[in-house]
C-alpha cells in the first residue's frame, strides 16, 4: 500500500487493502470494487421475498438453489435514491464471515487487476463521515473506484436476517 502519510490505520485494514483482483461494479454511474475472493456468482434479478420488520436496505431473501440468501439492496444501503430495475441489474453473491449475502447492484463491470502501489487509504473528511466501509482507493487507467470491505457492507445486518 501506498505511504500512511501520517494516518493511522489498523493492521487487519492494512492486510485487507492490498492489491489483487476486485470484481468492479456500478452504483448510481460510480464504479465501486469487490475483492474477487469474496464474490460466489453472478445471478440475473429474481423474486424477491420481502422479510418483515428488517431495515429498507434489506430487500429480502432468494431461494437460490436451495439455500435462503439475503438481499441487501446497496443503493439503500449507501443512502441513495432506489431506481427502477433494468435488464443490467443484478446481485453479485458473496461470502461474508462465514454466510452467504446477494448484494443488488446497477450493473457488473469487470474484473480487473489492482496493484498496492495503486490503493490508497481512504480519504479523511471529518469526524462526521464515516468511511469504515472503504478498504481503499483504487486508480487504474486514469479511473477510481472505491473498493468496498464488503465484511463490513454486508455484516451489519446479519443479525436482523439470519
Amino acid at each position: 500500500m501506498g505511504a500512511n502519510n501520517g494516518k493511522s490505520m489498523t493492521s487487519g485494514a492494512v492486510a485487507e487493502a492490498c492489491g489483487g483482483k476486485f470484481l468492479t461494479f456500478y452504483l448510481a454511474g460510480e464504479e465501486y470494487g469487490i475483492e474477487i475472493l469474496k464474490v460466489h456468482e453472478i445471478i440475473a434479478m429474481m423474486p424477491i421475498t420481502k422479510v418483515p420488520r428488517t431495515p429498507d436496505f434489506i430487500r429480502g431473501v432468494i431461494n437460490l438453489r436451495g439455500k435462503v440468501i439475503p438481499i441487501v439492496d446497496m443503493r439503500l444501503k449507501f443512502g441513495m435514491e432506489p431506481v427502477a430495475q433494468t435488464q443490467e441489474t443484478c446481485i453479485i453473491v458473496v461470502h461474508c464471515q462465514g454466510v452467504d449475502i446477494g448484494a443488488v447492484v446497477d450493473k457488473v463491470s469487470e474484473v480487473l487487476d489492482i496493484a498496492d502501489q495503486d490503493i490508497d487509504e481512504p480519504p479523511a473528511f471529518g469526524s462526521d463521515v464515516d468511511t469504515k466501509y472503504l478498504l481503499g482507493v483504487g486508480k487504474t487507467a486514469g479511473k477510481i473506484r472505491l473498493l468496498l470491505d464488503i465484511d463490513k457492507v454486508v455484516g451489519e445486518q446479519h443479525a436482523v436476517v439470519l
